[in-house]
């Protein structure tokens, strides 16, 4: 592999986007192969569940209290432990006799799911302040992607060749990260000298004195929270009627919402030249918009499918213009700030799933996507108590 000696050339960025996307896909890729882990185990549709559920869980848990880790121990070294343990746990997962120990690997691939979000960071150091929207905007769809085009890979390789051999993929995959990794991150000092604990004290400091920071978190964990509703439902939707559809026609919806994602880096241009706040309101109407036609439209794939590319716009570009927010708050808190931000997202994802098949399972489509409709109204309303003055 070459790359010129320009840290943020164009090959470098496209390489940093690419290894945050396969960073993260660990996290989705059995998400569409559930039913196909619940027949290998012969367990219920409930317990199978859990699976997705866990593996999110721990994705949040990770960010949390793993994110601080980004500023005191040299960033291209944390990210070859993470992937290298991510790689053992694929393994595990690959050859596992039963249901607790899948789940419990999967548990590690999600703790470990963070090392996506670590490639930001990276890309914001390197960045210069005139760039830097645009630049994290680039790394953060790859990183969105990954989250969305993993459950397409997922699916079709899980239904053509089991879901064991994606968890061989993902392995393969993560190999390709460590070396690109030594490649084309170059050796940096940790941006801070204080202990872990000392660190992970700060996060409640930071979130006391910055109501930018506070709002940010909330408003992108209610937007999250339509992603965990959309597509933890999305196979159940296209199982029945009128649809009548598999696994890999819902993991193919993957395009669509990544269709979405590839868009959403010029709200990071965007935020550069207009400030956060503005790229956050119109993703936060793009939801609401979304979800209305959704709930109201008649059931086609083609209205499915719009409303994913529309609202996952909305999502991410909310999302790209928060990381621009919070990555200026403090310079050598990137690392925990972005932790923040990403597990207030997570635990809305996770949130917005369990709802959504509360939801569906009672109400239908119009439960399910009303619920979308009035989050992004929320987060539209969170939006608006920003003090301008201070960003």
């Amino acid at each position: 592999m070459h790359v010129n000696n320009d840290p943020l050339s164009k090959t470098v960025l496209f390489l940093l986007a690419l290894c945050s996307g396969l960073g993260v896909a660990n996290v989705y890729y059995l998400q569409p192969a559930i039913s196909l882990v619940q027949q290998d185990f012969h367990i219920s549709e409930s317990t199978a569940g859990w699976l997705p559920t866990a593996t999110q869980l721990s994705y949040a848990f990770g960010m949390l209290f793993l994110s601080p880790l980004g500023d005191v121990i040299e960033r291209r070294k944390l990210i070859v432990v993470k992937s290298v343990l991510m790689i053992l746990s694929l393994i595990i997962a690959f050859n596992a006799k039963s249901f607790i120990v899948l789940t419990s690997a999967s548990i590690v691939v999600g703790v470990m799911g963070g090392i996506g979000q670590d490639f930001i960071p990276v890309a914001a150091h390197m960045a210069t302040d005139k760039n830097r929207g645009k630049i994290v905007g680039t790394v953060t769809t790859g990183l969105l992607a990954g989250i969305l085009l993993s459950r397409t890979l997922g699916g079709w390789v899980s239904e053509l060749y089991g879901w064991r051999a994606m968890q061989m993929l993902a392995v393969l995959l993560m190999c390709f990260v460590v070396v690109t990794t030594y490649k084309i991150i170059p050796k940096t000092e940790p941006s801070h000298s204080s202990s872990y604990i000392k660190l992970l004290s700060s996060l409640w400091m930071y979130w006391r004195k910055y109501k930018e920071l506070r709002l940010s978190v909330v408003v992108q964990g209610l937007l999250a929270s339509t992603l965990g509703a959309y597509w933890s439902c999305l196979a159940m939707v296209l199982a029945s009627a009128p649809f009548h559809l598999g696994a890999g026609v819902a993991g193919t919806f993957g395009i669509a919402g990544a269709a979405g994602a590839l868009a959403a880096s010029s709200f990071g241009h965007l935020a550069d030249k207009k400030g956060a706040l503005l790229p956050i309101r119109i993703g936060c109407v793009l939801v609401i918009i979304a979800f209305s036609f959704m709930a109201l439209a008649p059931e086609t794939l083609w209205g499915l499918a719009l409303g994913a590319v529309v609202f996952d716009l909305g999502v991410q570009a909310c999302l790209v213009s928060h990381q621009t927010l919070v990555s200026g708050i403090d310079p050598i808190a990137r690392g925990r700030l972005n932790g923040l931000l990403m597990t207030g997202a997570m635990i809305g994802m996770a949130v917005g799933a369990a709802l959504g098949v509360f939801l569906w399972a009672h109400v239908g489509k119009v439960g399910l996507f009303g619920f979308g409709a009035v989050a992004g109204l929320l987060a539209l309303i969170g939006s608006l108590l920003h003090d301008k003055r201070q960003l």
